[in-house]
């Protein structure tokens, strides 16, 4: 329960453990502390003393529930009103399950990024040296990689798609790294949740420059036309999807006669946002991405002819190495995910920033290194359509997020239409949006990855 953006909890009843009996209290009383004008701090107090017998489940009761408030003035300011649950997050206990998230997670880190500079550097380093050597044993051990030199730079199927998967997921890593600044300044208060809202509507129309350059630039330089279907699908990528889910709960909410329901000046609100604002600065960045863009010059041109790509193994197709690539970065982030969804369907209230910048840098970073070892892999048994395997094994773990979310909510004790909806709703936004930033993400690291090895051969 929330009351002027500061929550409060507290017990609704007693039981006897010696008689199994059951209490609900029927008097709450509110502490409230203010300081002039402003509420500081409140908390909620049942009475014991006021208590009503609800053992018998068959039994029909009728109960009257009453309060009082009780009000007392403090020194304390406004600006430090949430000191004290900021101080909570930092007991022994809590810091226990943090430093334990974060020690989990840079092991990962640290064994991976061992593995890819001991096994699959040394042995890039060596078919680089082997390649360039020039002689005619160099020749017949040419490595599986250098055979598809020819299509490895062949754009995909899809230009427009890919190209606008990749910008929205830059737009939303963008929107997300401004989100931490806004946190780590103080502007951004994770307990006032109409703040968030706001801030991520606002935040994500200013981004959509972002969106609109990257897509306009990033198709442009392998296509001549074409861009502004990219940058349509820019837009509408990641907010057409939201718009019908938000729509949806919506309209359950208000079925329900729920206060989840957004009042419809709101609704109007967002909407003047995005055609007046975000669409505005979409178009127009595409439009000087388009105008500036930057010729790419690939280290070798793609043929005209695709190379025919050799019978692989089950576990070298996509599905496979998306298990794999998604099941190592998000039980490295597994604990901290649980605190994430606690805080948004739970009791509990995040308020260490710096410990989720840190499980998401490490995510990202997770995703990256996996993308670069798994696409060499890829290139060695000469499948050279690796563009969109990259998207796919990087979005992965959002896939596995999301899975958690259901063992999470059988876990938890709502139920009903309405919440299910609302639950499973917000979850697949939120897994769907990190599905595109770590697949933006894991491509940006294959491509250059792919570019430093084609350039390091010697041209023959």
């Amino acid at each position: 329960m929330y009351y002027d953006d500061l929550p409060l909890w507290g017990f609704i009843g007693k039981t006897d453990g010696n008689k199994l009996k059951f209490y609900l209290f029927k008097h709450v009383n509110f502490d409230v502390l203010y300081n002039g004008d402003q509420v500081i701090e409140i908390n909620a107090l049942g009475d014991p003393n006021d208590a009503v017998d609800i053992t018998d489940d068959a039994a029909e009761l009728d109960v009257d529930f009453t309060y009082s408030v009780s009000w007392y003035e403090t020194s304390t300011v406004y600006q430090n009103r949430m000191a004290r649950y900021t101080r909570a997050s930092l007991l022994s206990v809590h810091k226990k399950i943090h430093w334990f998230s974060f020690v989990n997670s840079a092991v990962i880190l640290l064994l991976l990024m061992g593995l890819l500079i001991a096994f699959f550097f040394r042995r890039l380093r060596n078919d680089l040296r082997m390649s360039s050597s020039g002689d005619d044993e160099g020749e017949d051990k040419e490595v599986g990689w250098k055979y598809v030199h020819g299509d490895v730079f062949r754009h995909p199927q899809n230009m427009s798609l890919f190209c606008a998967f990749l910008a929205t997921g830059a737009q939303l890593l963008t929107m997300a790294f401004l989100l931490f600044v806004l946190a780590f300044v103080g502007t951004l208060y994770p307990y006032n949740r109409g703040a968030l809202c706001t801030s991520c509507v606002m935040v994500y129309a200013l981004t959509s420059v972002v969106g609109g350059y990257i897509s306009a630039s990033f198709h442009s330089q392998f296509e001549a036309t074409g861009w502004g279907k990219t940058v349509f699908l820019t837009g509408i990528l990641y907010l057409g999807p939201f718009f019908i889910t938000m729509s949806i709960l919506n309209t359950v909410a208000v079925s329900y006669g729920a206060t989840a329901g957004l009042p419809f000046g709101t609704i109007m609100v967002v909407l003047l946002i995005c055609v007046f604002l975000a669409f505005p600065l979409l178009i127009l960045s595409g439009i000087i991405g388009y105008t500036f863009r930057s010729e790419f010059q690939p280290p070798s041109a793609p043929k005209r002819h695709p190379r025919e790509i050799p019978k692989l193994g089950w576990y070298r197709k996509t599905l496979p190495q998306m298990l794999l690539a998604g099941l190592l970065p998000s039980s490295a982030v597994a604990l901290e995910l649980h605190s994430l969804y606690t805080t948004f369907w739970g009791y509990k209230i995040t308020t260490l920033p710096a410990i989720l910048f840190v499980s998401f840098v490490i995510l990202c970073l997770l995703t990256a290194i996996l993308s670069i070892g798994m696409t060499y892999i890829q290139l060695s048994v000469e499948d050279h359509q690796w563009w969109w395997r990259t998207v796919l094994r990087g979005g992965s773990p959002a896939i596995f997020m999301f899975l958690y979310s259901v063992y999470f909510f059988s876990r938890s004790s709502m139920s009903g239409i309405l919440q299910t909806s609302f639950f499973f709703g917000y979850t697949a936004c939120l897994c769907y949006g990190i599905f595109l930033i770590l697949g933006a993400v894991s491509f940006c690291a294959s491509f250059v990855f792919v570019c430093r090895i084609y350039r390091a051969v010697k041209n023959e």
